[in-house]
């Protein structure tokens, strides 16, 4: 169906009148011309992303589920990073004629999934038309008591740093993924080569990519997870994190990041980067070094944070959590420590935006 059938409010009304509101900050949702939320004792945590097409995601692979799965996903991994809950979503969208509404019914799927998991509520947006393709601005809102926030700010000289769950997996996918489409595109590109020598009708390849054994990669790349399973385990063992955020850049980027913005220096070891067995595979099969996909690559959204040296007992006991290093003084700079010893100062060479 096209879009210009139902028009903009009838658009809104099909992927909206189903949701329901499940925090009681949400006082009133879709159908003004604001939301109204209320935080009587908290303090208000607000973030927001733009995903564009060709930046951001290729729609060569990334269908409009997932697309909309991991939109919300990387939002509310914001607001876990700091240390907060998540409780409404805003959604912007701008499409071109191209897009559909079925298009549009599973993309809102994939945003409903992703706010089911963690009891969000979608409480407005805006959608308009787009030249250019597709474009994704999404707001989140959350609550975290002042007390509970944490900053980049506040690590402090031999905090120890940690991770949650491992890292290079998500490039590694990204890699897979383009990978098998340049592999369609040199077979479509043979057969309309043919097809025009003989004068007949271009036909499309029957193509089946090659991802045997590796699909737990797709899924980082597609279909991330925010961590607030983590934030929940902290909570539990009484453990507050000194600066936390997540890794969206890659982890050299971001502990750079809480380095200089807690005046401070770091240690961190080869040996103890969590990486799975199926991306050090993949790594090796594309001749990549597996260290640096998994310090550079990128969309891992695990959690990265220090904590004081007195949790090293309860951080360790923490399922999922790895301690890879520790906090130094600003004067002895930020290092990265090889597996035989040798000591490499940490470079920023994750995404840069441009």
């Amino acid at each position: 169906m096209e879009i210009a059938k139902l028009g903009e409010f009838g658009l809104i009304d099909r992927l909206t009148k189903d949701l329901k509101q499940k925090n009681e900050s949400t006082k009133y949702g879709i159908g003004d011309d604001c939301a109204v939320l209320y935080y009587p004792e908290s303090r208000v945590l607000v973030t927001a992303d733009m995903l564009m097409e060709g930046v951001h995601f290729d729609l060569t692979y990334m269908d409009m589920q997932h697309l909309g799965y991991k939109s919300a996903m990387v939002n509310l991994s914001d607001i876990f990073a700091m240390n907060g809950t998540p409780r409404q979503l805003v959604v912007s969208i701008a499409l071109s004629k191209r897009f559909t509404v079925e298009d549009l019914d599973a993309f809102y799927e994939g945003l409903r999934m992703a706010c089911a998991k963690w009891n969000v509520d979608i409480v407005g947006g805006d959608t308009t038309s787009s030249l250019t393709g597709l474009a994704i601005s999404i707001t989140c809102i959350g609550e975290a008591r002042a007390t509970d926030i944490v900053y980049r700010n506040g690590a402090k000289d031999t905090d120890l740093i940690c991770v949650s769950g491992d890292l290079g997996a998500a490039y590694m996918g990204l890699q897979l993924l383009e990978r098998e489409k340049a592999v369609y595109y040199q077979q479509l590109a043979e057969m309309q080569r043919k097809s025009h020598t003989a004068n007949s009708q271009q036909p499309t390849p029957e193509f089946t990519p090659d991802f045997a054994g590796k699909e737990c990669l797709l899924q980082r790349q597609l279909q991330p997870e925010a961590r607030g399973d983590i934030i929940q385990q902290l909570n539990k063992s009484g453990i507050r994190p000194t600066a936390m955020m997540d890794i969206s850049d890659g982890l050299s980027s971001e502990l750079l990041h809480i380095c200089k913005q807690s005046g401070c220096g770091c240690r961190i070891y080869e040996k103890n980067i969590p990486i799975d067995y199926q991306t050090a595979v993949m790594a090796e099969e594309l001749s990549f070094n597996v260290t640096t996909c998994a310090m550079n690559g990128g969309e891992d959204y695990e959690l990265l944070f220090t904590v004081p040296l007195t949790d090293h007992d309860r951080v360790s006991e923490i399922p999922d959590v790895k301690v890879i290093g520790y906090i130094t003084k600003a004067e002895l700079g930020s290092s990265l420590i090889s597996r035989d010893g040798q000591e490499f100062e940490l470079k920023a060479q994750g995404w840069n935006h441009y």
